[in-house]
């Protein structure tokens, strides 16, 4: 096959934080392929550098509530993706974005913060009251919570037990890329569950809720957090 010449666009170089969980970097990979050959056309594709971590490491780390570990594993992998060039960070996870601080304190590239991206998003689509499905973490944590009220949105999480059941089937089945009926059912219950508690739209607030929920199956509009993470930094970098 011949490729035709082009010139290359000028374009800065993405470093994307992965590996929690695989599903998520493959998710971030194709997706930012994806959008730079619809924006650019041809055989184009995005200037990435991948820094991925043993989720197996870090999802102990998180149950045993070792987050200020986490937060210096991530910033070593952070200070790499600076030294090798990068041009920004993408951290690909939601969750992780509770050890931001500490992951970016010695690094001077900007971090594409995933929460302020998609209240911009949502903000700018007309809608303030989401419902919010993550892990326990996220949904729990006031890391997350607390960036999306102070750009304006009112959050809405599941009931307890909701809770528990998606934290469940994210960690059981969906890093591992196992993909069932009764986890799909069981997140659009929850889905339809936020829409009674007052929610207008519905946060994928983890790349691997994707997996059983999109604008199909959801009784609400949806905002994939991954999504708009990828669109948001591939638009930084042209």
């Amino acid at each position: 096959m011949t490729v035709p010449s082009v010139t290359p666009p000028s374009m800065k170089t993405i470093g994307v934080l992965g590996g929690m969980s695989t599903a998520s970097t493959l998710q971030y990979y194709e997706l930012l392929c994806e959008l730079s050959a619809e924006r650019l056309g041809g055989v184009h594709s995005p200037r990435l550098l991948i820094h991925s971590v043993d989720f197996g490491q870090a999802a102990h780390l998180q149950t045993e509530g070792a987050w200020g570990a986490l937060g210096d594993m991530l910033a070593a992998q952070a200070e790499a993706l600076e030294r090798g060039g990068a041009d920004m960070i993408v951290l690909a996870s939601n969750t992780m974005h509770k050890v931001v601080p500490r992951m970016m304190r010695d690094v001077s590239i900007p971090l594409v913060h995933i929460a302020d991206a998609t209240a911009e998003r949502i903000t700018a689509a007309g809608f303030s009251r989401p419902g919010l499905i993550g892990t326990r973490f996220t949904m729990e944590d006031r890391f997350y919570l607390d960036r999306l009220r102070g750009l304006g949105q009112q959050p809405i999480v599941p009931a307890p037990d909701d809770r528990t059941q998606i934290h469940d089937i994210i960690y059981e089945d969906l890093c591992r890329q196992v993909v069932t009926a009764e986890g799909r059912e069981a997140y659009v219950a929850i889905a339809k569950q936020l829409k009674q508690m007052g929610a207008d739209c519905l946060i994928l607030g983890c790349p691997e809720v994707g997996l059983l929920l999109d604008p199909d199956n959801s009784p609400l509009p949806v905002f994939d957090t991954t999504r708009i993470h990828c669109e948001t930094a591939l638009e930084r970098a042209l």
